[in-house]
């Protein structure tokens, strides 16, 4: 093919050269890399699902302050996503990526030594506004380090990631939160116990994550679009060394070109910088895939996030109901009945009941077998039409919730409802596909953080619902998922570049 030949080549395009560098060890450390990013992001944001109901009893939380104390994370990820998207591209993915996960880790450990739900939120928030731009950055690095033709691939089995990152939590939390020890901390005037010791747990992820970032490499991609081109040459030759055991003499590639629309020109001061690395995202031929987008992740993340919140709490009232042998309820009739009881009706009211628990790794373990099956899929089917078929399936199942009483069926329809989910890492792909390079994390970063805007709303209003029409919120909800699936045809088809082979 030509341009293709294993010789020294000239301004070759980005996507050539990094087609060149081969696929193999550096492809699959920084997946893994990225798995562990994509793991401190997930535990951070969804610990407070375990951490909020362990606590009620000891910060003695009403309904609507467990609802704050649940959004906080989300919170945190909107008031600061812009900030890092911003830092990412103008400063560098693994740099950010790493100040990131520390800063994440220390706020995170001191959560667990908060003395009342209001100190506790404060610190989910900085800890999750620490990592608010961590999952975008990890995206946009692993596409960045990928060849094209196992780009798609990656980056939806980063989705499995996810689903079995919160397996693993509930994996963690089932011989922890039972755990009967409570040691008194003088100075702070609280008792150290089960669920203060999970969330220090649950704060790994992002020092393994931090160690994992200091041997990492900078995106090529990242050198070459802030015109480091000599940087750019010399990582993908490292890439080439490690994928193919091959001299770095042997890449054949001697020059770079990135074949994208100009940067903006760099301006001086912090704020001036943001809003010109901001701009172009608001002006055509942008503006239409922006706009687009967000709206989108509104329907996607309020319909779903909520629901991925609360998910311990939905489980834990519905398998207590099923367990206590009840017939003929629907599903929201035995979350209602479980709330229903009284402390002395109900064993261990304040503690999640373990069966539930590991159900909810089960489900998400089931997830994570069909998002794996997902990214083998989109190599055959079109990405958008995978997309819109999750989205209207999601959309259905939750209407059927609860049509039925037989209690197996009911749970078969929420767990269809919840695969909706899988969707989140498919329009992440989708920022990351048809964004140029020099506003691609801002890109991803912005959507996700309207997005997750919106799932603030809809955590505090599904909570509400929850406790009073529970009903109508899968009405709502598996409704407004439909409206999305109508708008995800009016998504571009991601660009289909020209693959380059040796010959």
């Amino acid at each position: 093919m030509k341009g293709c030949k294993m010789g020294k080549l000239e301004k070759v395009p980005f996507e050539e050269a990094l087609n060149l560098t081969g696929y193999g060890k550096f492809n699959i450390l920084t997946f893994m890399l990225c798995g562990s990013i994509i793991m401190g992001m997930s535990f951070e944001l969804f610990s407070v699902a375990y951490l909020v109901p362990a606590s009620a009893c000891e910060l003695d939380t009403t309904s609507a302050q467990q609802g704050l104390m649940a959004a906080m994370p989300l919170v945190g990820i909107i008031a600061t996503s812009h900030f890092w998207g911003y830092l990412a591209d103008t400063r560098g993915r693994r740099k950010v990526l790493f100040i990131s996960m520390v800063m994440s880790f220390v706020a995170g450990a001191a959560s667990a030594f908060s003395p009342n739900w209001i100190t506790f939120s404060v610190w989910k928030f900085i800890s999750s506004g620490s990592v608010a731009g961590a999952f975008a950055l990890a995206f946009t690095l692993l596409s960045e380090c990928n060849p094209e033709a196992k780009r798609s691939s990656l980056l939806v089995l980063t989705g499995t990631v996810f689903f079995c990152c919160n397996g693993a939590m509930a994996v963690i939390a089932i011989p922890i939160l039972p755990l009967q020890f409570s040691y008194h901390i003088p100075v702070l005037d609280i008792y150290f116990n089960s669920w203060r010791l999970l969330g220090i747990l649950f704060c790994m992820p992002c020092v393994i994550s931090a160690i994992g970032l200091l041997f990492a490499f900078e995106s090529p991609k990242f050198f070459l679009s802030v015109g480091k081109e000599d940087k750019a040459l010399d990582t993908l030759r490292s890439m080439f060394v490690i994928n193919t055991k091959k001299s770095s003499d042997e890449f054949p590639v001697m020059s770079l070109a990135l074949n994208e629309d100009d940067a903006p020109a760099a301006v001086k001061g912090f704020w001036s910088s943001i809003v010109t690395q901001t701009t172009p995202l608001f002006k055509a031929p942008l503006l239409r895939n922006t706009i687009l987008l967000s709206i989108i992740f509104v329907i996607t993340y309020i319909c779903l996030h909520p629901y991925v919140v609360w998910l311990p709490y939905i489980v834990d009232g519905f398998m207590r109901s099923v367990q206590r042998g009840e017939e003929g309820l629907t599903l929201c009739q035995r979350l209602q009945a479980t709330q229903n009881m009284t402390t002395d009706e109900m064993e261990n009211k304040c503690a999640l009941n373990e069966f539930a628990i590991t159900l909810v790794m089960g489900i998400f373990l089931v997830l994570a077998v069909v998002n794996t099956g997902i990214s083998i899929l989109i190599n055959y089917v079109s990405k958008k039409k995978v997309l819109i078929f999750v989205q209207v399936l999601c959309g259905v199942s939750g209407l059927l919730v609860n049509s039925t009483t037989v209690w197996f069926l009911n749970a078969i329809f929420f767990i269809m409802f919840l695969s909706g989910i899988i969707n989140f890492n498919c329009l992440a792909s989708f920022s990351v596909d048809i964004f140029p390079t020099y506003v691609k994390a801002m890109a991803v970063c912005l959507t996700l953080m309207v997005g997750r805007g919106s799932a603030v709303l809809g955590v505090n209003i599904l909570k509400e619902m929850l406790n009073t029409s529970c009903e109508a919120s899968f009405y709502v909800f598996a409704s407004i998922a439909l409206l999305g699936a109508g708008l995800q045809f009016l998504l571009p088809e991601p660009p289909q570049r020209k693959k380059c082979a040796e010959t």
